[in-house]
């Protein structure tokens, strides 16, 4: 569809086009949606030349904050080290880009042109719907899972009241959010994250390698994930785990790897999508051991491949994906010696592997652009 003046205009709310789930996803929606729809991206931070995930060129992007970036690393630094002259300028600077981002975020949804405006974060959700135009479509998007945190769940409620839709990110999610709106104009939809790209060829599971992939943060426990690979080592001495991923736990897991002689574990440091791929096509087990996860795209990308998947049952997204026992296994309370049997079964038995594999495959194609646009069209185009 060409761009005709009778194309309606959808603006997406982000905080920045770094690195990151939200990030991610919000570039996948505006490359979906540019065919059909003039897209805009708002994002209050630059915080690189370009943005980290490949764009669409006919995606428009406006940034509103070019001189100041969130800077709480070296506020937290210089209150640590004691550096009053540097603590006094990081907080103006800290203060000033939390003034901008609010000021310059209301401005532009005040004046934005769009039909549609789309918000990726709670804080957003509630300046869009107080400030947004009376008769533009207030759509908040929420990306992450309570976690049983009712004053986070709460947070999300009281900024989606005054949307019109409010869109999850798994089923359980919807119901959750559907009752407690249930009493305001904001109605609640699941809409998947959608899988970029399927692979035509799938892994042929021969490889003794096992991967897993993402942001070397707490909350991913990649800690228990070099405690479940000793295990696994101790019965598979020929298995490689593959670790594709940057963060601030970055050092120390390398540490760990090279004092306690893993060298069974490669660490690969951020890929780009390519290579992520590479690698997955010549993986026979992914393996994600994070404590939380609100939607597991990294599992959908690697049952693309035909790759089964093991999770602990604690990350809510991986419980919503595997389906136990059919195109993986989900492991119950963070039991890691539980996890490292399951490994080891499907490493001693590849039959089951090309099993879950074929199922893996077949799960991944419920996530693909077509099917996930449908729904976001149904959505925007009422």
């Amino acid at each position: 569809i060409g761009l005709g003046d009778d194309m309606k205009k959808v603006a997406i709310l982000a905080l920045h086009l770094g690195y990151g789930g939200i990030e991610n996803s919000i570039t996948s929606l505006a490359n979906m949606l540019c065919q059909d729809f003039e897209v805009e991206i708002i994002t209050s931070y630059k915080l690189y030349e370009k943005p980290v995930f490949k764009l669409d060129p006919r995606v428009n992007v406006r940034y509103l904050i070019t001189k100041y970036q969130p800077n709480r690393e070296a506020w937290k630094n210089s209150l640590k080290k004691l550096r009053p002259i540097r603590f006094t300028k990081e907080s103006y600077k800290s203060l000033m880009t939390l003034f901008l981002r609010k000021k310059t975020m209301i401005d532009a949804i005040k004046k934005s042109d769009a039909d549609i405006i789309i918000s990726s974060r709670d804080l957003f959700n509630s300046w869009l719907g107080k400030y947004g135009r009376s008769k533009v479509k207030k759509i908040g998007w929420e990306h992450n899972h309570h976690h049983g945190n009712l004053d986070y769940a709460n947070k999300v409620v009281k900024s989606a009241r005054d949307l019109d839709y409010l869109i999850l990110v798994s089923e359980d999610l919807r119901k959750y959010y559907k009752k407690e709106l249930k009493n305001y104009g904001c109605r609640c939809v699941y809409i998947p994250n959608v899988l970029e790209d399927i692979p035509d060829q799938v892994s042929s599971l021969s490889e003794k390698r096992i991967i897993s992939v993402g942001r070397l943060a707490r909350e991913k426990a990649y800690e228990d994930l070099l405690d479940v690979m000793k295990l696994v080592h101790e019965q598979e001495p020929d298995w490689h785990l593959d670790i594709i991923g940057d963060g601030a736990q970055r050092n120390l897991l390398s540490d760990r790897i090279y004092n306690e002689h893993l060298d069974y574990i490669k660490m690969h440091g951020f890929q780009q999508k390519d290579d992520i791929n590479q690698l997955l096509s010549q993986s026979s087990i992914y393996v994600m051991t994070s404590v939380t996860e609100s939607f597991g795209i990294v599992l959908i990308e690697a049952m693309s491949y035909g790759i089964p998947c093991i999770a602990f049952s604690s990350a809510e997204g991986a419980c919503a994906i595997i389906e136990n026992e059919t195109n993986g296994y989900l492991i119950k309370h963070r039991d890691k010696e539980a996890m490292a049997n399951r490994i080891v079964q499907l490493i001693q038995n590849p039959k089951q592997r090309k099993k879950l594999g074929t199922h893996a495959r077949e799960t991944s194609l419920k996530y693909t652009k077509d099917e996930v646009k449908k729904i976001w069209i149904k959505i925007l185009k009422k």
